[in-house]
């Protein structure tokens, strides 16, 4: 019996072993953090987190018996916590008790098996704390709770299916419609056809008294109730634009819930929507934003009473918890729209969508197209966008960086397309010089005192063979045919003399590349490193070049042909008109527009403005913040290799993928 006990025993410490093993592995992945072998003030407490249902207030009350608890940090979502005692020999009576332990989950009643590892020290960043998104509002007890019982009364979820109004049972909710009925299979509503019996009367009070508060201009006449129990939601959407007019307006009742706002460009905002509170969607919020309820049993929120109350909800590891949801009703009111929406956000606006078809721009099936195409969506853009761009790219990319810096020292090197000039001074023992089609960016490079002139990216005045190496950063996707990209890379080496090298950087269509997503998709509104460079005019057509040296051979028809069939097996552009991109998702076209928002006005209001979505001289084309299109054509794996190789004088010495972009190092033969 001792030696089965005994084997037992040996049995779960290796199990034990092997689990905190593999906890070290999951910390080291998602955190960056090692954990070590010897005893410290801090622990990393795997399978504790609120990723799997560990609230603040259990793991503090397990953990604080082994003695005093300086910090403890839950990171949201995650499924492990950091402990921090105030002595050393607290945090290793607490592994030695804990380690191995199974604890029940006390909002769950499950049971759990805790894994402790010591860390040297954790280290994070004080949670910025985020703001509500433009045009939102949430007013606090809008009414009382006597109010709201006889709001919630007045819903008769249980009787028949009444003839007044239209009710729903959703996956993941309860809907019931009166005013109008919002169909689900259009996202539209049918203007024509009003539900009789109107709005509950209790409603109508409800309106006339946020008329009376100023917080709408209108009063409603569609009103839809959801009703959400714990583990239900929905979906993230937007309100369609051609329904509704602007104020959409949602009462909760019941219970409090977390609602998440999402911007376009990746940035999100979760916000407290407490019991009896009014949340006012206008102007950017209610047209930009997409809103939604995750479907979930629990929410994470501030621990301190303060969070608890409206708000946004700040990621901050020291200050979160689990909150349990209960039954929800919310009461969403809108004002039917009765003329078509003329929003200043049309590539989310299903009204203007029809306009961009007719006046978006066609892929170009000839050079003068191709040329008209980029002189309106990149030089002229560039042009207007050049000062806010120019301080949107301040940081070098490392592997851009540490090219420059491998290169032998009195290196010739040119930067085709240096936008404003930001790697020019990276390594003081190069002779450095760069060249752009946009003047505005140009004169930025002068301000800089670093040495660049205007020109064309297809037919630069330097001398062919007298560069050391070249780089093109983020330039060559800016060109709108296959022959005008090879046309660039041909000029680039035309410049190289024999053995020099050239680094490319174009942007990937592949925005999340071996199960990881590209600091485009995953930073949100907060980045600004993306690298998305101008692009160069392009006068001059390929048969129009300066003459190349025997060294500077362009690729045989023969073989420009077979890479235009064959390349990664692209296919051609099938939209008759080329689609405008929502920033920071996934790409689902090769050729597209690329919305860039001014901030701080251009130079030429009147010039270049959204031409592809507003017509000329409207009211929206001359807001002061603007918005403009560029075009891109984003490459697939292995095409920009591809288009090197077609050269026969070149040879590609590393290509590689550097957070969302293609990258390759030629060399000149």
């Amino acid at each position: 019996k001792t030696s089965e006990d005994n084997l037992k025993v040996n049995k779960m410490k290796k199990k034990v072993l092997r689990k905190q093993v593999r906890a070290q592995h999951t910390l080291m992945r998602h955190e960056g953090i090692e954990c070590i072998s010897h005893a410290t003030e801090s622990l990393v407490v795997a399978n504790a987190g609120l990723g799997n249902g560990m609230s603040r207030h259990q793991l503090l009350r397990i953990v604080e018996e082994y003695g005093l608890v300086e910090t403890l940090l839950m990171p949201p979502n995650k499924p492990y916590s950091f402990v921090k005692y105030g002595t050393t020999e607290a945090a290793k009576k607490a592994f030695d008790a804990l380690n191995g332990k199974e604890i029940t989950l006390e909002d769950f009643g499950q049971n759990i098996v805790l894994y402790i590892n010591f860390v040297e020290k954790v280290f994070w960043q004080d949670a910025i704390p985020t703001s509500l998104p433009p045009g939102l509002m949430v007013i606090e007890k809008i009414i009382s709770p006597e109010e709201e019982k006889r709001m919630l009364e007045c819903i008769d979820w249980i009787g028949d299916e009444d003839t007044q109004n239209a009710q729903k049972t959703l996956k993941h909710r309860r809907v019931k419609h009166f005013g109008y009925e919002f169909c689900y299979d259009n996202n539209n509503i049918d203007k024509d056809k009003p539900l009789p019996g109107g709005l509950p009367v209790i409603c109508d009070l409800f309106l006339e008294k946020c008329l009376k508060q100023g917080y709408i201009k209108h009063k409603p006449d569609q009103l839809t109730v959801n009703q959400y129990e714990p583990g239900q939601g929905i979906p993230p959407h937007i309100d369609t634009h051609s329904a509704f007019e602007d104020e959409i307006i949602s009462l909760s009742l019941g219970a409090e819930i977390v609602m998440d706002f999402k911007h376009p460009d990746g940035h999100t905002v979760a916000i407290m929507l407490p019991r009896c509170s009014l949340l006012v969607m206008a102007g950017e919020s209610r047209y930009l934003w997409t809103h939604g309820i995750t479907p979930r049993k629990y929410d994470v929120i501030q621990a301190s009473e303060l969070g608890q109350k409206v708000g946004t909800i700040t990621a901050d590891v020291r200050d979160l918890t689990l909150n349990r949801r209960e039954t929800r009703t919310s009461f969403t009111f809108r004002k039917v729209r009765r003329s078509p929406c003329n929003c200043i956000y049309p590539s989310v606006c299903d009204s203007q969508k029809g306009q961009q078809r007719q006046i978006q721009p066609s892929f170009p099936h000839s050079e003068v197209e191709a040329l008209k195409l980029e002189q309106e969506y990149v030089h002229n853009v560039y042009e207007e966008i050049a000062t806010h761009f120019s301080s949107t790219r301040h940081s070098p990319w490392p592997q851009i960086v540490e090219f420059l810096r491998s290169l032998p020292k009195g290196s010739i090197v040119a930067d085709v397309g240096c936008g404003n000039g930001k790697y020019l001074g990276i390594n003081k023992d190069l002779y450095m010089v760069g060249c752009d089609r946009s003047k505005n960016l140009v004169d930025i490079c002068g301000e800089r005192n670093v040495e660049a002139f205007v020109c064309d990216a297809l037919s630069v005045p330097i001398r062919s063979g007298s560069c050391d190496a070249c780089i093109s950063i983020a330039v060559i996707h800016h060109f709108s045919t296959v022959e005008r990209r090879l046309a660039a890379i041909r000029e680039l080496v035309r410049l190289l003399r024999p053995g020099g090298t050239a680094l490319i950087y174009v942007w990937a269509m592949e925005q999340e590349y071996k199960n990881q997503k590209s600091k485009y998709l995953k930073d949100g509104g907060k980045d600004k490193k993306k690298e998305i460079n101008t692009g160069m005019a392009q006068k001059t057509p390929c048969d129009q070049m300066p003459e190349s040296s025997s060294q500077d051979s362009v690729c045989s028809d023969r073989r420009l042909n077979d890479w235009k069939d064959e390349c990664c097996g692209a296919q051609p552009v099938a939209e008759p008109r080329l689609p405008v991109h929502t920033n920071r998702t996934s790409f689902h076209s090769q050729d597209l527009l690329v919305p860039w928002h001014l901030k701080g006005g251009s130079k030429k209001k009147q010039e270049g403005v959204d031409r592809g979505l507003f017509p000329a001289g409207s009211k929206e084309s001359q807001k002061l913040s603007p918005v403009f299109h560029r075009y891109y054509h984003v490459f697939r794996e292995g095409e920009l290799e591809e288009v090197c190789t077609s050269l026969d004088c070149v040879r590609v010495q590393r290509s590689y993928y550097d957070q969302g972009n293609w990258c390759v190092v030629l060399e000149k033969l």
